[in-house]
């Protein structure tokens, strides 16, 4: 999917988002309100020098908008698997940018991630699920590793885990299936600046992930332990 597409479809009111070395970065107009943009095109891998050039936006944005709302267009096919940028330590750096984008829900920036093509592993880790939000068009591709890769990581074979994802998210790629695990909030189909007005409208920090999750049918343990674990920290403190 064509980033400038999506963008007029996001932006019909204006916007000044610009490409360099596969980093989006801009601002927009939404509901007449000023928000920034940032992002990543082409499937691009998330290495040393992106992962900084979006901290540094991040960082930029915060110190010059201080308050304006962030939407993170994310199309990455995950972390570089590169020999130098894995001695460089990039871990460290896709921890940087992550907590960058944390810095700047603590400072009152609202923020709405969209997945409008490819979302992998790291790369999807440190962008659209930092979000305070992060929403998806229907064609988008979502997954953490791919089923050959995780029959090879894991030694199940692949038929196994093929029927397994039919019955279990947690297995299956798709923008479906992380809507039911509370990993994206919806699936934008059409109307895609209400929709994104709206979401910024409802924004905030309360990570309900794992309780969408439940609802939804997704994930059935996750918000059971979370309960579980404060109750017993609390028992503990008294």
């Amino acid at each position: 999917m064509n980033w400038k597409t999506i963008a007029s479809e996001l932006f019909p009111q204006g916007h000044d988002i610009a490409e360099k070395g596969f980093v989006l970065s801009g601002t927009a107009k939404v509901d007449g309100s000023d928000v920034a943009v940032i992002g990543t095109t082409a499937h691009v891998p998330i290495g040393v020098e992106i992962a900084l050039a979006q901290a540094e936006l991040v960082l930029r944005t915060v110190r010059d908008h201080p308050r304006w709302p962030i939407v993170i267009l994310i199309d990455t096919q995950g972390q570089l698997l590169r020999h130098r940028d894995e001695m460089l330590g990039i871990n460290s750096y896709m921890a940087h940018l992550g907590k960058c984008i944390d810095l700047a829900r603590r400072r009152g920036h609202p923020i709405i991630g969209l997945v409008y093509d490819q979302a992998l592993s790291g790369g999807f880790i440190t962008s659209g699920l930092m979000a305070d939000a992060c929403y998806a068009l229907p064609d988008a591709s979502i997954r953490v590793m791919g089923l050959p890769a995780m029959a090879r990581i894991t030694k199940v074979p692949e038929e196994k885990l093929t029927e397994l994802a039919k019955h279990n998210p947690v297995f299956a790629p798709g923008p479906e299936n992380y809507l039911r695990m509370g990993g994206i909030h919806d699936i934008w189909k059409e109307n895609l600046a209400q929709r994104l007005a709206a979401a910024l409208k409802e924004a905030d920090n309360t990570d309900r992930r794992s309780e969408l999750g439940l609802e939804r049918g997704g994930r059935k343990q996750a918000q059971l332990v979370i309960q579980t674990v404060l109750a017993d920290g609390h028992a503990g403190a008294a």
